[in-house]
């Protein structure tokens, strides 16, 4: 599935814009589309109705900085949104589709691995690679996360859990989350944040296309065009083994990977921190010390092949 273009975005957007959001009145016209015209939006950023219209069919070349930030103003964008507006505008600047490729598999850095193990086991926590794949957790992460998966799956590339298949596939998965609505949105908006980021990622675009034709949900979520990072927010779980328990989930990135985030986990209140400690009890004597590690990355991944 190739990525969004930014003609594709800028409708998406402009669609959910009414004239009485931006302070225009419509004298009780009848209008033909559900949020502003292309002249109205033109007009309201500043530049011609021709210019835009071109833009918006691929046909403008590079947009402009001052344009673009122009249009997400009137456009209502938050910072995360007109972050993505000015990724996808780079790409439309190119010539041709992006030429997909497909990186090498993804690998912890040393240093990460280093913060898992000093993290012990009272906080479960998950390190996650750029396309949601767990590269690698705690015993409690894992408890808390996928215990029906094998501890040991995220050492190998083959068998290493991908947290969207996960939520859209994995019927223990949705089961286990008793928010998946609004989880699942956060995910999807974040996966388009990320393929805006990667265009020319040929695994991440197989696996938007893969959870497309498989699920009905992520295909209405990704067909509504939302962006959003994923960085806090809370998970309600109604979990096998201790019941229900809400966490706070917060990501520390990786200065020296970008791409990685360490996702930690901690409880939402009291009855919830009298699961984790049961949780955290019970893995304990599971196998010795935290099992989990990879081998570091080199640096940043490189590419196998071209698609």
């Amino acid at each position: 599935m190739q990525p969004d273009s930014l003609g594709a975005y800028l409708k998406n957007r402009r669609d959910r814009v009414t004239p009485s959001d931006v302070g225009l009145r419509t004298y009780g016209t009848a209008r033909r589309v559900p949020g502003l015209r292309r002249e109205e939006l033109a007009q309201l950023a500043g530049v011609s109705a021709g210019y835009y219209t071109r833009l918006e069919q691929g046909q403008a070349g590079t947009a402009s900085q001052q344009v673009l930030d122009a249009l997400a103003g009137v456009l209502r964008l938050d910072p995360t949104e007109t972050a993505h507006l000015h990724n996808l505008a780079r790409q439309s600047g190119s010539r041709g589709a992006p030429r997909l490729v497909r990186p090498r598999p993804e690998r912890p850095h040393q240093r990460v691995l280093n913060l898992l193990d000093a993290l012990g086991e009272a906080s479960p926590a998950v390190v996650l690679g750029r396309r949601g794949d767990i590269l690698a957790w705690n015993r409690t992460g894992h408890a808390l996360v996928a215990e029906h998966l094998a501890f040991d799956s995220p050492q190998d590339p083959a068998r290493r859990p991908s947290v969207p298949r996960m939520f859209f596939l994995d019927p223990l998965a949705r089961e286990l989350h008793r928010n998946w609505d609004e989880l699942a949105r956060i995910h999807v908006a974040y996966l388009r944040l990320t393929a805006g980021r990667y265009p020319t990622d040929g695994r991440l675009a197989e696996l938007i296309g893969e959870l497309t034709m498989r699920s009905a949900d992520f295909a209405s979520l990704w067909a509504k065009g939302d962006v959003a990072d994923c960085t806090v927010g809370r998970m309600s779980l109604q979990h096998p083994t201790v019941g229900g328990v809400d966490v706070d989930y917060q990501v520390w990135l990786q200065p020296e990977s970008p791409d990685h985030r360490l996702e930690l986990y901690t409880p939402a209140d009291a009855a919830s921190a009298d699961a984790l400690r049961l949780l955290a009890a019970q893995v304990a004597g599971v196998g010795e010390g935290p099992g989990r590690r990879a081998e570091p990355a080199p640096g940043v991944p490189g590419e196998e092949a071209v698609l």
